[in-house]
């Protein structure tokens, strides 16, 4: 709970805070405010991103409405009012009218710099805005900071370099000049942690939390490896061994995905009675004989986000694609689901596997349908007569439509991503899922609580 001002009358206490840099789509923007901070900021470059952040602002994100920010110094506003919305270069925006008024800047730098998927320059790489996050921080100073991107950051190739990031955020106060080498500064940062007191209470230092996650353990039903970093203020008092530990612990397990199949009328399966006998007789066939036991809860699979379950409150199962209208890019939603539309020329091929129901979706990208991987290819329960086939069957399969995917990454149903389906996909790709962030918001929110902030 925040402290009450002492001015500030009984009942009316402040509500928490945040800011959202680099929001596209707006899966952690929804996060944090699910986790009850309210936001008076959001920045995105992307238009079509903005236009999302727009259409889904007052069902998703916890606002009335978003006004585009007209020149770079935003004010924050009062409870009620419209959050601003920096359509821009975030480098460009001015935010020390926000210093002292931020419990948590969230954000998820673009990952292009880092990614497998990417050039792989790393520092080198004009995208690499984290220098960006680290200049909000000095203006801002926020109580915490929550950080999210690829995994690629933890290859022996970036090693160094995403020490000096997370160095750069213990000590954002100690600005590398331009003309420095990022080594070099790198140094006189790790000379300044070397002295720092194990009690450092300073204002202008952060204790940095690095967590390594998989999504699937954390409830999202899509296996996603990304990197977390989490930084609190070192005068909060927060009890970083605690946080640390608890946000480490997974809380889902495939383990526990297995045994809740491994019995025919096992949870899993009386979850999903409608599955066909052969589909359960292929899924259990391949079932290893020793499960490990754990107290984790079951990771959450495709089917589970197609038939509503995953993605926090029960959602309805989603209708069923016709495979004989996909050309026709037919919308199957119905009662209010939109964005649920067929789409024609899926293939499978050696290197591009589809997801299977019933385990965790494939990581979803920021492409269109049909990156590499199968990525939004999905075989379904439906199967065909196939003298070429071992066992004499093929399964039919399709792309996933847009909301399949959303459901993948943990969107609300309410969530209408702006422009076709590939500028869609590529906002979903980009996104952090919804269930991830708010498990890192709601820690975050529970450690100022327990500081007493």
């Amino acid at each position: 709970m925040a402290k009450r001002s002492a001015n500030r009358p009984e009942g009316t206490e402040k509500s928490r805070t945040s800011v959202e840099l680099f929001a596209g789509g707006g899966g952690l923007a929804m996060a944090v405010h699910q986790a009850g901070f309210r936001p008076l900021l959001f920045n995105e470059f992307n238009n079509r991103a903005c236009e999302t952040l727009v259409a889904s602002a007052r069902k998703t994100l916890g606002v009335d409405g978003l006004i585009r920010v007209e020149g770079t110094r935003p004010e924050p506003p009062e409870p009620g009012q419209p959050a601003p919305l920096y359509p821009g270069d975030v480098r460009d925006l001015d935010m020390s009218a926000l210093e002292g008024e931020v419990d948590v800047l969230a954000g998820g730098p673009p990952c292009q710099p880092f990614s497998a998927g990417g050039v792989a320059k790393g520092d080198e790489d004009k995208r690499n805005m984290f220098p960006a996050m680290f200049k909000a921080v000095r203006e801002i100073r926020p109580k915490a900071v929550i950080c999210e991107n690829v995994r690629g950051l933890l290859r022996p190739s970036f090693a160094e370099y995403f020490q000096y990031i997370q160095n750069e955020l213990r000590l954002p106060f100690e600005k590398r000049d331009s003309e420095v080498r990022w080594q070099d500064h790198d140094a006189h940062l790790a000379g300044i942690l070397r002295r720092l007191p194990d009690e450092d209470s300073d204002p202008d230092h952060y204790k940095v939390v690095m967590v390594p996650v998989n999504a699937a353990n954390y409830g999202v039903p899509q296996v996603r490896n990304r990197v977390v970093l989490v930084a609190f203020r070192a005068d909060l008092g927060v009890d970083i061994e605690a946080f640390t530990k608890y946000v480490r612990t997974p809380k889902f397990s495939e383990a526990a995905l297995l045994r809740s199949m491994k019995d025919e009328n096992g949870p899993y399966w009386q979850r999903h009675h409608q599955v066909p006998g052969h589909v359960k007789d292929r899924v259990r066939a391949r079932l290893p004989k020793v499960v490990k036991e754990d107290d984790c809860q079951p990771w959450r699979t495709l089917r589970d986000a197609v038939a509503g379950f995953g993605t926090g409150a029960k959602l309805p199962a989603l209708p069923e694609v016709d495979l004989s209208r996909l050309e026709e890019k037919h919308d199957f939603g119905s009662g209010g689901i939109v964005d649920h539309i067929g789409w024609p020329g899926a293939r499978i091929y050696k290197g591009h596997t589809p997801n299977e129901l019933d385990q965790p979706a494939k990581t979803v990208k920021a492409g269109v349908h049909g990156v590499p991987g199968g990525e939004s290819v999905m075989l379904l329960d439906d199967r065909v007569p196939d003298s070429k086939s071992a066992d004499g069957w093929t399964y039919l399969h399709r792309y996933m439509t847009v909301r399949e995917t959303a459901r993948v990454m943990t969107f609300p149903d309410e969530w209408l991503g702006s422009g076709p389906r590939g500028e869609q996909m590529r906002q979903l790709g980009n996104a952090v899922p919804v269930v991830l962030g708010e498990f890192f918001a709601n820690a975050v929110a529970d450690a100022l609580t327990t500081a007493g902030h």
